[in-house]
């Protein structure tokens, strides 16, 4: 009797394993998590969702050129640009946002929606988000000796498309094609484009060198100007609940219009310092 108990036990476990090997099949069809570290990678936007009733708060910095060298303390003593981005998560797919930049005091609104993620089984190989915003340039222009702007004359909008994936536990890339269009850029704005319209393709790189901390690139060049393309190689930690990322950038500019319309340094004397602190705060009551 002892020996039937023990063939049908024997019998069963390999059912008994077929059935814990399809279960954990199932729970890999999870998203990828941490593509990239914040919803902000350098100056672009991420794939990178908020969940729902969580709000992600941004303060950007960009200073001058390193070639004033130790007298300008390499660009420190030019002054900054800053930003302030405050963004709300309404679902686990769409967010709301509003920034302050303080080149030309552009306030920006804006959102990202989510349309789906990567996931762990390669049912869905990468993700795919779409962001899009309005901004008006609020400067002081009453020294103009012809009429200031109007309001309607102040306003930019961007669009763009956001295509990522995190090729393995160390490696993420993302694509995104970006627009901005400018209703009367005027040579008094703190821009070097003249046109109303620019298209861009923004590149996005991720190499992840610790648990904590990755290597960080962006490249957007231009495709419809004679404007140069913006580069940054920086460095991003998660410290204690915050995503620090300091940088080398050719632009000042940190909004996504001025990022495209702003003008750009050259690679590497023209190199620009800047960090950027995310930090991200759960407002609802955990499940």
């Amino acid at each position: 009797m002892n020996r039937f108990l023990l063939f049908f036990i024997l019998a069963l476990l390999p059912l008994t394993l077929s059935a814990q090997l399809e279960r954990k099949l199932v729970n890999e069809n999870q998203p990828v998590e941490l593509i990239f570290h914040a919803p902000r990678h350098i100056n672009l936007l991420t794939v990178e969702p908020l969940d729902k009733k969580s709000m992600h708060f941004a303060i950007m910095h960009t200073f001058g050129t390193l070639d004033g060298g130790i007298e300008n303390l390499f660009g420190l003593d030019n002054g900054a640009n800053i930003q302030f981005s405050f963004e709300f998560a309404l679902s686990d797919k769409l967010s709301l946002a509003a920034s302050r930049s303080s080149r030309d005091k552009v306030y920006n609104v804006f959102g990202r929606y989510h349309i789906f993620q990567q996931t762990q089984n390669g049912s869905k190989p990468f993700s795919l988000s779409l962001a899009g915003g309005a901004g008006v340039n609020t400067s002081n222009y009453d020294f103009l000796p012809e009429a200031a702007p109007t309001f309607g004359e102040r306003t930019s909008y961007f669009g763009q498309v956001m295509l990522a994936r995190k090729f393995s536990p160390k490696i993420s890339i993302q694509l995104t094609p970006m627009m901005a269009y400018f209703t009367d850029p005027r040579p008094v704005y703190q821009i070097e484009g003249t046109e109303q319209f620019y298209l861009a393709l923004g590149f996005s790189g991720k190499f992840k060198v610790t648990d904590r901390s990755s290597l960080s690139l962006q490249y957007i060049p231009n495709l419809n100007t004679d404007l140069r393309n913006n580069f940054g190689i920086g460095w991003d930690i998660e410290a204690g609940g915050h995503v620090f990322q300091m940088y080398f950038v050719t632009s000042q500019a940190l909004n996504e219009q001025y990022l495209l319309a702003g003008g750009n340094g050259t690679i590497g004397d023209e190199f620009r310092l800047g960090f950027n602190v995310n930090r991200i705060f759960a407002m609802g009551r955990r499940r």
